[in-house]
């Protein structure tokens, strides 16, 4: 049997524009000059509390709790307005499709994204039966610890060496070499495809028409 992690911000879902405009108007709002978008693509991947404190510096807890508060508010009102801000990346669908129907494959999610989240994601695009495993921060710490990892595997017995994390982020890959399994990195996402080499990815993608025999190759 083998695992298929998948990230989801970057990998499955394309919500840069949409991350980047809320964490501009989050501090924004609270009089804080805003981050570029740059700064605020290189966070993506981490839980909300860790990536705006890393984009607000040296400011205290509390602050980041104020932030992360009106962040959440942001976000959930503009999906209120929209629901079509979260599109699959091209051939993501298919991918899982083929992967699902596979007999020894399975499949899990592992995302700083909330829980609630990615069941909403999922449901919106017709995934909630693709997924053997669902791995947040809401019960495990931020990548790039191997808690999300581990506990993936343990959730459906997969060995380390059965595993793969499918990821755009240095996060992902460096999550991948904490839990000691292989990784993935795609082209698409949100960092630059040679910071994921230098990460150690196993292997990188540039479209999910790659996908198969890139897992073939690195679960060989």
């Amino acid at each position: 049997m083998r695992l298929v992690v998948f990230d989801m911000d970057g990998t499955l879902i394309d919500t840069h524009e949409l991350i980047t405009e809320h964490m501009s108007g989050t501090f924004t709002t609270l009089g804080l000059a805003p981050p570029t978008a740059a700064a605020s693509r290189s966070v993506i991947g981490l839980s909300l509390p860790l990536a705006i404190g890393r984009l607000a510096g040296d400011a205290n807890a509390g602050l980041v709790d104020e932030l992360v508060a009106t962040y959440r508010s942001l976000y959930k009102a503009s999906l209120a307005v929209s629901s079509d801000r979260e599109p699959l990346y091209p051939g993501a669908l298919a991918a899982l499709d083929r992967l699902k129907a596979e007999t020894g494959t399975v499949l899990g999610i592992a995302t700083g994204k909330g829980l609630s989240g990615v069941n909403r994601i999922l449901t919106q695009h017709g995934l909630t039966g693709h997924f053997a495993t669902l791995q947040t921060p809401d019960h495990n710490p931020s990548k790039p610890h191997p808690g999300m990892l581990l506990r993936a595997m343990a959730e459906t017995g997969a060995d380390a060496g059965d595993t793969v994390m499918i990821g755009d982020t240095v996060f992902d890959i460096e999550l991948a070499r904490a839990a000691r399994t292989k990784s993935i990195g795609v082209t698409w996402g949100y960092h630059d495809p040679q910071d994921l080499i230098a990460a150690g990815a196993t292997a990188i993608i540039e479209s999910y028409e790659d996908l198969d025999a890139a897992l073939a190759r690195v679960l060989e």
